[in-house]
C-alpha cells in the first residue's frame, strides 16, 4: 500500500485513562490503586498520562483525591504527568503538588458547555485565561480540551464555524496543543478530513498543535485514527481498557482503548515507545476493582488466550 509512506512513522499518545477514564466509572477506586495504575502506565512508556482533575469534589467525587494523587506520584523523566484545571482554583491546588502540564476545557456546543461546566462558551474561555496566564508565567505546558467537535448530545451537529472560533481562541490564548473530542462517538472518517482541513487551511493551525480524541461509541474510532494519520496528525488521546465516557454526555460510550491503537499502529509499523502487554498488564490491575470488564478488544482477546 503505496499511501502507507506518507504517514508519520512515529505518534504520540496521550493516556487520559486515570483522569477522563476513571471519573465515568461508578466505582471510588482507592487513592493507593490510582497511584500503582498510574505507575503501571508510566512504566508501559506511556509518554503522557494525564492522571486526575483539580475539579470540584462536589462535581466528580471519583477524582476527589487528586491532591493525593498528584503528591504519592514518583515523577519520571520518561512521562509526563498532566492534570485537568477547570478554574484558577484548581490552578492554585494543582501547583502546590508540584505540577508542570495542565490541561483546560470547553467544548464546540453551547448546550454541552452549559451541561458540563454550567457556562457559556465565552464564559468558559473567560474563565481558563487567568490559568492560562498563570501557566505561562511558571513555564507550564497547557493542552486545551474541545468537546463535541464532530457531535452534541443535545444540539446534534456542530457547525464547523463553531469549531473553527473555538480552536483560534484556545491557540491565540497560547494553549500549546488542542485536542479534538468526539465526545459522544458520531465522527466518520470524511468528519475527520472536514474538521482538521478546516483548522489547518482557514485556522492556520499547525498540524503538531492538534491531537485528536475519539469515543467507539458506534465503532468507528479506529477507522477515525487511521483518517487522522494520514492527515498527519500524530498524537492520539486513548483510554487504557477503554475506560470511561463523558458523565455529561447520555449513551457515550468508552474512549478509544489504549490497547486497541497500539495494536494498530504497531501493526503498521508506527513507532509509539510503549509496550503494549505492560498497557494489558494495567488494565488487568484496575479490571477488578471495577464493576465491568474492559471494553478494549485487544484486552479482551489477550485475557481470553491466556486462559
Amino acid at each position: 500500500m503505496s499511501g502507507l509512506a506518507s504517514l508519520p512513522s512515529a505518534v504520540r499518545i496521550v493516556e487520559v485513562g486515570p483522569r477522563d477514564g476513571l471519573q465515568n466509572e461508578k466505582a471510588l477506586i482507592p487513592t493507593a490503586q490510582k497511584i500503582h495504575f498510574i505507575t503501571m502506565l508510566a512504566e508501559a512508556g506511556l509518554p503522557v498520562i494525564e492522571a486526575t482533575s483539580f475539579v470540584s469534589p462536589r462535581a466528580i467525587p471519583q477524582l476527589s483525591d487528586a491532591s493525593a494523587v498528584m503528591s504519592g506520584l514518583e515523577r519520571l523523566p520518561t512521562t509526563e504527568f498532566s492534570v485537568l484545571v477547570p478554574n484558577l482554583k484548581g490552578m492554585e491546588r494543582a501547583l502546590e503538588t508540584g505540577v508542570r502540564s495542565i490541561a483546560v476545557f470547553t467544548a464546540a456546543s453551547e448546550s454541552f458547555t452549559r451541561h458540563n461546566i454550567n457556562a457559556s462558551i465565552a464564559e468558559s474561555l473567560a474563565n481558563f485565561r487567568p490559568v492560562v496566564a498563570l501557566a505561562r508565567q511558571e513555564s507550564i505546558r497547557v493542552r486545551g480540551y474541545v468537546s463535541t467537535v464532530f457531535g452534541c448530545p443535545y444540539e446534534g451537529p456542530v457547525a464547523l464555524g463553531q469549531v473553527l472560533s473555538v480552536t483560534q481562541a484556545l491557540v491565540e490564548m497560547g494553549i500549546n496543543e488542542i485536542s479534538l473530542g468526539d465526545t459522544i462517538g458520531v465522527a466518520t472518517p470524511n468528519q475527520v478530513v472536514d474538521v482538521v482541513c478546516l483548522l489547518l487551511e482557514k485556522g492556520n493551525i499547525p498540524i503538531e498543535r492538534l491531537a485528536v480524541h475519539f469515543h467507539d461509541t458506534r465503532g468507528t474510532a479506529l477507522a477515525n485514527v487511521l483518517m487522522a494519520l494520514q492527515l498527519g496528525i500524530s498524537t492520539f488521546d486513548s483510554s487504557a481498557g477503554g475506560l470511561g465516557g463523558c458523565p455529561y454526555a447520555p449513551g457515550a460510550a468508552g474512549n478509544l482503548a489504549t490497547e486497541d491503537l497500539l495494536y494498530m499502529l504497531h501493526g503498521m509499523g508506527i513507532s509509539t515507545g510503549v509496550n503494549l502487554e505492560k498497557v494489558v498488564a494495567a488494565s488487568g490491575f484496575i479490571t477488578p476493582l471495577l464493576d465491568h470488564p474492559p471494553t478494549s478488544k485487544y484486552y479482551q482477546a489477550a485475557t481470553c488466550t491466556q486462559t
